[in-house]
């Protein structure tokens, strides 16, 4: 398989980061979205040969000023950035839902629109790292399963929009998986983290790689790991 291009986020750590390595190693090229200068140098030394590209999700305005900074073909978008923050709807602040709802939805929604020429061009694949919290929402998740019901929503309507133009969409859905956010998710819920009890972040990568690499006559719309336990 020829060298591809691919555009990420969430690259700094997880499932992003699993998933920039992978591609690297196999030879393919890597765009990285980062969020300040400073996290670029960091993306650049963490994965050498990467380029990098600066907007912080939560500034959709930001992410708006990437127009005509992207490349002009991109076999694929894969969306893995996100925040969590936990809390009773009685009791979750106005800051916490802004910052969920536009880092996990407003952006990755703008981000795509940008890269759409350039997935269109090579009739690529865009990769939403969704969550479970994205089909069932369980108490203290309204925020966060919010932002991810509506990210399966952009997935739905984006797939149906773009098949004309050869562009496949892939909903991911990991169960708990052992990344730094799981740790933060065990923290808020006042639980003790064991990462040997969650899936790995390169079984969901393993996923990701999947949907990535299916021959052209297909398209995942929806894949869903979960832990074993």
């Amino acid at each position: 398989m020829s060298p591809r291009t691919h555009l990420l986020t969430g690259a700094g750590s997880g499932i992003g980061e699993v998933l920039a390595q992978r591609l690297r190693e196999r030879g393919d090229e890597t765009w990285l979205l980062a969020r300040s200068e400073e996290r670029a140098a960091e993306l650049e030394a963490a994965h050498p040969g990467a380029r990098t590209v600066v907007a912080d999700l939560a500034d959709p305005g930001a992410v708006d000023a990437l127009e005509g900074r992207l490349p002009a073909r991109l076999d694929s978008l894969v969306h893995a950035g996100g925040v969590v923050e936990l809390g009773p709807v009685a009791e979750l602040s106005t800051a916490a839902w802004v910052e969920q709802v536009t880092v996990n939805l407003v952006a990755p929604a703008v981000l795509t629109r940008l890269a759409l020429p350039a997935l269109r061009a090579a009739r690529g694949t865009v990769v939403l790292v969704n969550s479970g919290a994205g089909l069932f929402a369980h108490p203290q998740w309204s925020a966060y399963a919010a932002s991810k019901h509506g990210l399966k929503a952009l997935a739905d309507s984006l797939r149906a929009e773009e098949a004309a133009h050869g562009v496949r969409v892939t909903s991911v859905y990991p169960g708990r998986t052992a990344t730094a956010m799981q740790e933060k998710v065990h923290a808020q819920e006042g639980k003790d983290y064991d990462p040997s009890q969650w899936i790995d972040p390169a079984t969901v990568v393993g996923a990701v790689l999947h949907a990535l690499d299916l021959p052209d006559d297909a398209v995942l719309s929806d894949l869903t790991v979960r832990p074993r336990g």
